[in-house]
């Protein structure tokens, strides 16, 4: 299946006191994984939009295994799990500098007409280009 790599420096702003990477950041980490995973495969979410689907999140579980830093040159590899049909289910690891895997995600996004609100089958020029 299709994997994307995005390489991505800590900003300041994104730690907390401790100086860790403030445990809510990683869900725009993934999200950005996510994008670009769809970019890379030559699908553009805005595009999708335009056509009347949307990807509304339906779960989302992380797990934080050792923490990131500022400055820290992190790397989120994303991929699917299946084929989809109605649903996309993504999974994720994050890894530092050092090559250590620091996070672990997994969501799961449903094709969902804009007009209607109903789940859908996953568009073509996905399936399409996952082949």
């Amino acid at each position: 299946m299709h994997t994307n790599r995005l390489n991505f420096r800590v900003r300041y702003g994104e730690t907390d006191q401790m100086g860790y990477v403030y445990h809510g950041n990683y869900a725009p980490y993934i999200e950005m994984g996510r994008l670009e995973w769809l970019r890379d495969l030559g699908v553009s979410y805005k595009e999708m939009e335009k056509n009347g689907i949307m990807l509304p999140v339906y779960s989302l579980n992380i797990r934080y295994i050792q923490p990131a830093f500022y400055d820290d040159i992190l790397t989120v590899t994303t991929s699917i799990k299946k084929r989809p049909v109605v649903r996309i289910e993504f999974v994720y690891e994050i890894h530092n500098q050092k090559g250590e895997l620091i996070t672990t995600a997994e969501t799961t996004l449903i094709f969902v007409n804009m007009k209607t609100g109903r789940p859908v089958k996953c568009p073509d020029t996905i399936l399409n280009k996952l082949r």
